[in-house]
């Protein structure tokens, strides 16, 4: 477990955790933590209502097509200022066709 920085369809995003892993059938399942504030979580949760994504981890030089396969968050509703939530998120790659 690590902590860097993942791009979601060209969007930054600063984990402060990550685990990157391979599944039995040789797909790639990213699992990883960041915080949300206010000025931002309209924006995020956007992106994250797209459910598909490029995946790109630059320290590790990957990039991957992968769908949500896991997400929650400690707050809902960041609309007052200054808010901060814990997001966490997993990754599965889509299957090559």
């Amino acid at each position: 477990m690590m902590s860097e920085p993942i791009q979601l369809n060209g969007r930054q995003i600063e984990t402060h955790q990550l685990d990157l892993r391979q599944l039995e059938d040789g797909r790639r399942h990213l699992s990883c933590d960041f915080k949300v504030t206010s000025e931002v979580y309209h924006d995020i949760a956007v992106l994250l209502y797209e459910m598909n994504f490029r995946v790109t981890l630059p320290a590790k030089d990957q990039e991957f097509d992968a769908a949500i396969s896991n997400y929650f968050t400690d707050t809902t509703n960041l609309y007052k200022d200054n808010e901060v939530a814990d997001y966490h998120l997993e990754l599965t790659e889509l299957a090559s066709n």
